[in-house]
């Protein structure tokens, strides 16, 4: 939650939002993925545990000579005979492990595929979370609204998802009607939340294994507060006096109250929210709790007039947090970075970074990711919460496809995931706001990229150390360059991971800005490339040299012939759009 816009735009954003055509958008003007998709598969669940019974389904039949091949990086482990656009398969015995599935025909001895999908076999959603969100609830919402929104995210492998805004006051999130929760209640925006679409949300996602987190802020109160046992002497204050309570201020023309900001670090508080979360825990079966924060308050004092270093309150708060509820999970949103060090050294279960000006820049989404590494020695995997085409989001419209695969290549070539999947993609702070709609171009691209990261976690978010390869280009045809990313360039991304060597290529080479968040819907197409010639040094004997791309064959691998002499192997780069990935395997 951003210090001052979290609401902002609420009204106008919900007018606008309901006034919009649902009807299907063009295409983008240049298709991201030249390719004909002949088939579409589906997995049964986001992830599965090891020896899992995995289901698969198309949407048509194809030739009955086609075979199902499953893959781990570029390794066949299995083919069978396709018969029939349903199947099983039981799932590997190894944890933390990705594949790729495909389907493929030799014709005229040329391998065409016809599709893929991806499968995390991982018995604990954190260890490579896919982050997503819920933000509507009131009782409109029917069963089939339930079954088609996680029937998306599933396709989209989403493991986890917090569900924003769907709690009542911040300081007694579930309303009670007695000794039961209440049938409905209205969160701060009078918006209203139904307690059975909660509950049937959750059970639903557990039965396609994505966690569900309950989001709160970890120091939020409304104003009548005291009403419910919260004390002032509780609270943070702009004053060394206790004359001025540091609040969060919201128009009360659509809000019930603003938010009170109480000390994180006080025991009176965390021991009255740790109740109120037990009580949640009691009737909803949240997996965990999603925590969230106002940013730096600036220099703020407790009642007795004393200086409170708010980090270390994250500190405090989230150890007595894991004393109380070991069998949850737990993350807190470090705005913009704000008191990550202390976050990490707790025992949350992944990083998670809003990111806010000044962190602009393709480069400072790396960096941050780069950082939130180093300091939980990297223990622990990223989610950025980078919110896409930010001006225009004020108003109706579609997200811009290439800013948007462009952001993600960058997150997902570090190792990081991107919050922006739920009901609707994310363009605001304030999650409801689904003014922007994707083009289908952006649809299909997204699956491809996220069967991608799943595909080939253990390269991309399992481990490994970066570096800077050296590769040229022979032809002329790439103007290649070691990361950060210039204008008219390809960015250099190198990884040393085992006996493998990790190079990414990201193509920005046609973008008119190397601002990530592209405010204003304007970033540009890239211009693709085939048949590019490149050379790169080496220090070893290479034994294999394959490529994988979101962009072309499904993200399916392919192996690439070289030739070595000495210390550097030449070949032929088959093609590059957005992002290609290179992986050198030495003897």
């Amino acid at each position: 939650m951003k210090n001052s816009l979290k609401y902002l735009l609420l009204i106008v954003s919900i007018f606008i939002a309901c006034q919009k055509s649902e009807d299907n958008p063009a295409e983008s003007p240049i298709p991201v993925n030249s390719e004909n998709i002949v088939v579409s598969i589906e997995t049964d669940k986001a992830s599965y545990s090891p020896n899992d019974e995995v289901e698969f389904v198309m949407d048509k039949e194809i030739s009955s000579s086609a075979i199902i091949r499953y893959r781990h990086l570029n390794e066949t482990i299995e083919e069978v005979t396709y018969q029939g656009k349903s199947w099983k398969w039981k799932a590997p015995s190894k944890d933390f492990t990705g594949y790729m599935v495909d389907l493929y025909e030799m014709i005229d001895e040329q391998e065409v595929i016809y599709g893929s999908v991806a499968v995390d076999v991982s018995s604990d959603w954190t260890r490579f979370p896919r982050y997503g969100f819920l933000s509507k609830f009131d009782s409109d919402v029917s069963a089939e609204d339930i079954k088609t929104t996680l029937d998306l995210l599933t396709r989209y492998h989403i493991n986890g998802l917090q569900y924003y805004d769907w709690h009542n006051k911040h300081h007694k999130p579930l309303k009670m009607d007695g000794n039961t929760p209440a049938a409905t209640w209205q969160d701060i925006a009078r918006r209203d939340v139904s307690f059975n679409t909660v509950k049937d949300y959750i059970q639903e996602a557990k039965s396609r294994n994505i966690s569900s987190m309950s989001y709160n802020l970890l120091y939020g109160a409304w104003e009548d507060c005291e009403l419910d046992g919260v004390a002032k002497e509780w609270m943070v204050y702009n004053d060394d006096n206790h004359q001025n309570i540091n609040r969060h201020e919201l128009d009360h023309n659509w809000a019930l109250s603003d938010i009170l900001v109480v000390n994180p670090a006080n025991e009176n508080w965390q021991d009255y929210i740790m109740a109120q979360t037990e009580n949640i825990y009691q009737f909803l079966d949240f997996d965990g709790w999603h925590l969230d924060q106002l940013g730096d308050r600036g220099n703020v004092y407790d009642y007795q007039g004393n200086s409170i270093d708010l980090k270390q309150g994250y500190y405090s708060f989230l150890t007595g947090l894991r004393q109380n509820f070991p069998d949850k999970r737990m993350v807190l949103n470090a705005v913009n970075q704000f008191g990550q060090a202390q976050i990490l050294s707790t025992e949350v279960d992944f990083a998670y970074t809003e990111v806010w000006f000044p962190n602009e820049k393709y480069n400072d989404l790396a960096q941050i990711i780069l950082d939130n590494n180093a300091l939980c020695d990297n223990t622990k995997k990223t989610v950025l919460a980078a919110y896409m085409n930010y001006d225009l989001a004020n108003g109706t419209g579609y997200f811009n496809t290439p800013a948007v695969l462009y952001t993600d290549a960058v997150i997902f070539a570090f190792g990081g995931s991107h919050l922006e999947l739920g009901e609707h993609m994310l363009g605001k702070e304030y999650f409801p706001n689904n003014n922007l709609l994707m083009r289908s171009d952006l649809k299909t691209s997204l699956i491809a990229n996220y069967d991608f990261m799943v595909a080939y976690e253990n390269l991309l978010r399992d481990g490994g150390t970066f570096n800077s390869p050296q590769i040229s280009s022979t032809d002329g045809k790439l103007d290649l360059n070691a990361w950060p990313p210039q204008y008219n360039k390809v960015a250099v991304v190198g990884k040393k991971i085992g006996n493998r060597q990790i190079i990414h290529l990201l193509n920005f080479a046609n973008v008119t800005s190397l601002d990530w968040r592209d405010n204003s819907g304007t970033q540009t197409f890239p211009q693709p490339e085939e048949k590019c010639n490149l050379e790169i040094s080496v220090d070893k004997k290479v034994s294999k040299l394959w490529f994988a791309s979101p962009d072309t064959q499904f993200g399916t691998a392919s192996n690439i012939e070289f030739i070595q002499n000495d210390n550097k192997i030449a070949f032929q780069l088959p093609s590059l759009k957005y992002w290609d990935m290179l992986v050198l395997e030495y003897e």
